[in-house]
C-alpha cells in the first residue's frame, strides 16, 4: 500500500497540469483507498510529499475528478494536524468557488471538506469567513429546504454540519449566521424533514448553539419553533433524543414570548408525562430526565403570562399536578413543586387563593421533613414560597394561625446563608402590620440573639441586611417596650445605628423609626448603647448631608426630639448641644419639603427649651 501511495503521489505531481487524464483519476482513487485504510498515516504522507499544494489547481479545473479531490481534502481534514496545512495550501478559496456549481456530488464533498477544515480550527473558520463561504451555504440550504428527495436530505445535513462547525463556540460567527437569517430556514427544515433523523439532529445541535445568543431569541420567537420542537419531542422514545431537544428548549424558554409559545404548543403536557414515566425509576438517565423536565417546568412559570395561563384561577390541571409534587418522596420533585408555588405566588390574587386552598400546610409538612439533615435546596425553595405567599396583608394572620412562624423558627440553627436569608425574609413578611406576632417573636431571646449574630455576617451582605431589617421590623410593628428591651439586652442597638447609615434609603428609614421607638419607650435602658454607637454624630451627619432624603431628615429630627424630651439623659443632651444641632435644624426650617420644614420648627423649639 505504501509503495502504491508514493507512486500515486509522484504521478499526481507530474500529471497535475493535465488534471482530467486517466492517470490523475487513478492516482486519486489510490489516495482515497489509502485514506480509507489508514487515514492518519496517509494524511501525513500527503503533507510530507507536498501533495496539498497541487490541490488548488485540481479543484479549479472543475471536471470529473473534482468530487474526488474534494473528498480527499474532506478525509484529510478529519485530522487536526492537517487543518492548518489545508488553509496554508490555499484550498479554501477554490473550495468556496465550487459551492457555486450545480453538481450535487461536488457540492456534497465540498461541504464536507469545508466543514471538516472548520472543525475546532480558528484558521479554517477565518479563511471560510474571508471567502464568504457561509453565505453561499446558507443560501443553498434556503433554496433546497422544501425538497424531500433523499440525496438533497444528505446534502442539507452536510451543509448544516458545515455551518455548525464554522460557528461553534464563536459568538461573532454565530451572530453573523443569525443576521444572514439562518434561523427561520433551519426551523423550516425541522418541519419539512422531521423523518430525516440525521438532519433533524444536525438542526437541533445548531439550534442549541445559536439559542445561547440573546440576539437569536427574537428571531426564534418569530418562527414556529415551539410547535416544531414540541411535535418532535412528543414522538421521541430514546433518552438521548429527548436530551438533545431539552438542550434547545432550556435556553429558548428563558425568553418570555417563547415561554408562552411553548405552553400553547403543549410542552407542559409532555413534561408532566416525562415526570410520570421517570419518577419511580433509579436509572441514571431517568433521574437526569426527571430533573431536566421539572426544572424546565419551573422555568416556564417564570414568565408572567405563561404562569397565569397555567394557574387558570387555581383550577388548572397543571397547577394541581405540580402541587402533588410537594408531598412526594422524591427530592427533585419536592424542590420543583416548592419553586413552582413560589413562581405562582407572584401576585396577590394567586397568593390569596393558594393560602385559602391549604397550600401552606403542604409546605409546612415539607419543611418539617427537612429540619434534621435536610436538603438545603428544598428548604430554600419552600421558604421562598412561604415568603411570597405572606406578602398580601390578607394572608398574614391566616399563615400565622397555621403555625408558619413556629416551623420557620426551627431553621434558626441553619448555617446555610441561602436558608438564613429566606427564613429572615419570611418572618419579616409575616409580621408586617401584625403587632401581636411581632411582639411574640420580638420577645424570643434566642431569635433576637441569632439576629444580632447575623447582623455581623459581613461575608453575606444579604443575610446581614435582612437581619437588620427584621430586628427593626420587630420593634416597628410591635411598638412594644418588652421587644425594645429584648433587643437592647441582646445587643441589637448598635446594629440599628449602623443600619441608619446604609446606602439604601428604605433601610435607613426603617432603622430611624425603630431607634425613635427605642428612645420613646426605653431611653434609660438604651442610653449607654446610643452613646457607644455614636448615635448623635450619625444623626448630625444625616441632617447636614444634602443628599439625605426628606423622610430621613424628618425621622432624624423626631429621634432628636425623643432624646431631648427625656430629662434624664445627660450624656446625649450634652452631645446634641456640643454639635450645635440648633443651627442645623434652623436651616431646615426653609426646606422645600413642608413636612420637614414644619418638623424643623418643632425641633428647634424643643432644642431652645432644653438649652
Amino acid at each position: 500500500m505504501a509503495d502504491n501511495l508514493s507512486e500515486a503521489l509522484k504521478t499526481l505531481k507530474l500529471s497535475s497540469a493535465d488534471s482530467a487524464s486517466d492517470s490523475v483519476e487513478g492516482c486519486l482513487d489510490c489516495l482515497l483507498k489509502a485514506l480509507a485504510h489508514n487515514n492518519v498515516e496517509t494524511s501525513g504522507k500527503i503533507q510530507e510529499m507536498g501533495a496539498l499544494a497541487m490541490m488548488p489547481a485540481l479543484l479549479s479545473a472543475q471536471n470529473s475528478c473534482t468530487p474526488k479531490v474534494a473528498n480527499i481534502i474532506a478525509e484529510v481534514a478529519k485530522n487536526e494536524f492537517m487543518r492548518s496545512p489545508c488553509v496554508e495550501a490555499g484550498l479554501i478559496p477554490p473550495l468556496v468557488q465550487l459551492l457555486n456549481c450545480k453538481d450535487q456530488e461536488i457540492l456534497l464533498q465540498t461541504g464536507r471538506a469545508l466543514g471538516n477544515i472548520c472543525y475546532d480550527s480558528h484558521e479554517g473558520r477565518s479563511a471560510v469567513d474571508a471567502a464568504g463561504g457561509a453565505q453561499i451555504v446558507a443560501e443553498h440550504i434556503k433554496s433546497l429546504a422544501e425538497s424531500t428527495d433523499p440525496a438533497t436530505g444528505k446534502l442539507l445535513t452536510v451543509f448544516c454540519g458545515m455551518l455548525m462547525n464554522y460557528s461553534n463556540d464563536n459568538d461573532s460567527l454565530q451572530a453573523q449566521l443569525i443576521s444572514m437569517g439562518v434561523i427561520p430556514t433551519l426551523v423550516r427544515l425541522l418541519g419539512v424533514h422531521s423523518q430525516n433523523t440525521a438532519l433533524t439532529e444536525m438542526c437541533l445541535i445548531a439550534f442549541g448553539n445559536l439559542a445561547e445568543l440573546e440576539s437569536s431569541k427574537e428571531q426564534f420567537a418569530s418562527t414556529n419553533i415551539a410547535e416544531e420542537l414540541v411535535r418532535l419531542f412528543s414522538k421521541q422514545v430514546e433518552h438521548e433524543k429527548k436530551e438533545m431537544i431539552f438542550e434547545v428548549l432550556a435556553p429558548l424558554a428563558e425568553n418570555d414570548v417563547i415561554k408562552l409559545q411553548l405552553v400553547d404548543a403543549g410542552l407542559v403536557e409532555c413534561l408532566l408525562e416525562v415526570v410520570a414515566q421517570t419518577v419511580d425509576s433509579d436509572r441514571e438517565e431517568d433521574v437526569a430526565q426527571l430533573k431536566t423536565a421539572s426544572d424546565l417546568m419551573v422555568l416556564l412559570l417564570l414568565g408572567d403570562e405563561s404562569m397565569q395561563k397555567l394557574f387558570e384561577g387555581g383550577k388548572g390541571s397543571v397547577f394541581q399536578r405540580v402541587l402533588s409534587w410537594v408531598p412526594s418522596n422524591n427530592h427533585q420533585l419536592q424542590l420543583a413543586g416548592a419553586l413552582a408555588i413560589a413562581n405562582f405566588a407572584r401576585n396577590d390574587g394567586n397568593c390569596i387563593h393558594m393560602v385559602d386552598t391549604g397550600i401552606v400546610q403542604k409546605l409546612l409538612e415539607l419543611l418539617d421533613r427537612h429540619v434534621e439533615e435536610g436538603n438545603v435546596t428544598v428548604q430554600h425553595a419552600a421558604l421562598s414560597a412561604l415568603r411570597n405567599l405572606a406578602i398580601p396583608v390578607a394572608n398574614k394572620s391566616k399563615m400565622l394561625l397555621a403555625g408558619v412562624s413556629d416551623v420557620v423558627l426551627k431553621f434558626l440553627k441553619s448555617e446555610m446563608p441561602p436558608v438564613q436569608f429566606k427564613l429572615l425574609g419570611t418572618l419579616r413578611m409575616l409580621i408586617d402590620t401584625q403587632a401581636d406576632a411581632a411582639e411574640q417573636l420580638g420577645t424570643k431571646t434566642k431569635l433576637v440573639e441569632r439576629l444580632v449574630e447575623w447582623c455581623e455576617a459581613k461575608d453575606h451582605a444579604g443575610v446581614m441586611g435582612e437581619s437588620n431589617r427584621l430586628l427593626s421590623a420587630l420593634i416597628r410593628h410591635s411598638k412594644s417596650k418588652n421587644v425594645v428591651r429584648t433587643v437592647i439586652q441582646g445587643g441589637g442597638v448598635k446594629h440599628l445605628v449602623t443600619m441608619a447609615t446604609s446606602e439604601h434609603m428604605i433601610m435607613q428609614n426603617e432603622a430611624l423609626v425603630a431607634l425613635g421607638l427605642i428612645a420613646a419607650l426605653d431611653l434609660d435602658c438604651a442610653e449607654e448603647d446610643f452613646v457607644g454607637a455614636n448615635l448623635v454624630q450619625v444623626l448630625h451627619k444625616l441632617l447636614t448631608d444634602e443628599h439625605s432624603a426628606p423622610e430621613i431628615k424628618y425621622n432624624s429630627m423626631i429621634l432628636i426630639c425623643s432624646i431631648m424630651g427625656s430629662g434624664e439623659s445627660e450624656p446625649l443632651h450634652k452631645e446634641v448641644q456640643s454639635l450645635a444641632f440648633i443651627d442645623v435644624v434652623s436651616r431646615l426650617r426653609s426646606h422645600e419639603n413642608k413636612t420637614v420644614a414644619h418638623q424643623a420648627s418643632l425641633t428647634e423649639q424643643r432644642l431652645t427649651a432644653q438649652s
